[in-house]
């Protein structure tokens, strides 16, 4: 009897931990069950001295197994240049991801994981030249996710490369996550998280840097979760058309 006491406690802490749901503008190796479906969508809407871009995303994930992910990004795109009257709309470069978790180390109430990370992008979209927008090009990216999550905090890495054939903007990425749970665990999940992110990416060839913080709160009650957050450039030695001013990202998600 004790052992099955036991076996639910440690289940219930499992759930609680998995609640804090993952960072708003990065990753995390944290995978649910097997057989699982999540449906999401991550609305970029990004202010630029030249106009704004907005990217609202549907976003397809299935998990094959506890260990593995497929998805699918659909995005939209949207352009508003200043002094063009006309706003241009279109389909975006469409992502395909699939991730595998090679490492697991659980305790109570803690876990320590890792992940293989790839994303092919598809050069669906429109030639507008800006990245994690729309750039009409295919790319390649491979990374690792690790990340450490407890009952008080996370913290989440992700280094990867994304290679651009033909352009000279192949990129070297680095993203650092810390999560802050606000309510004490619960099941039913019932959780309010804050988010502290860094973005990294480095140009390898032209050697232009960018660096941004992102503050971000998110709410999760069951199977739904809903997110907001303020990305703004801490570095940016780019061409002046590249720059931005900030970036605010509208997010949801569900768990089938």
């Amino acid at each position: 009897m004790k052992k099955y006491m036991l076996m639910g406690i440690l289940l219930i802490i499992s759930l609680a931990v998995h609640a804090q749901g993952p960072p708003i503008t990065s990753d995390k190796p944290i995978m649910l069950s097997g057989g699982s479906v999540i449906v999401k969508t991550l609305t970029e809407i990004r202010n630029t001295d030249y106009g704004t871009y907005m990217r609202v995303p549907l976003m397809v994930h299935y998990l094959p197994t506890s260990s593995s992910l497929v998805a699918v990004h659909l995005p939209m795109v949207f352009r508003n240049i200043l002094g063009d009257v006309a706003q241009t709309s279109g389909l975006g470069d469409i992502d395909l991801m699939t991730k595998y978790q090679f490492y697991r180390k659980d305790g109570t109430g803690k876990t320590f994981r890792m992940v293989a990370k790839t994303i092919q992008t598809l050069p669906t979209g429109r030639d507008w030249n800006v990245m994690d927008i729309s750039t009409g090009d295919y790319a390649s990216y491979l990374g690792i996710v690790a990340g450490y999550e407890s009952i008080k905090y996370g913290i989440s890495n992700e280094l990867g490369y994304r290679l651009v054939p033909g352009t000279e903007d192949d990129e070297l990425r680095y993203k650092l996550g810390f999560g802050l749970p606000l309510l004490k665990p619960t099941y039913p999940v019932k959780q309010i998280n804050l988010y502290f992110e860094y973005n990294t990416n480095w140009a390898v060839e032209t050697n232009d840097l960018n660096i941004f913080y992102a503050q971000g709160i998110q709410y999760a009650k069951g199977r739904l979760t809903v997110e907001a957050a303020i990305q703004t450039p801490l570095i940016q030695t780019v061409a002046e058309e590249q720059k931005r001013n900030y970036s605010v990202f509208l997010g949801t998600r569900y768990v089938f």
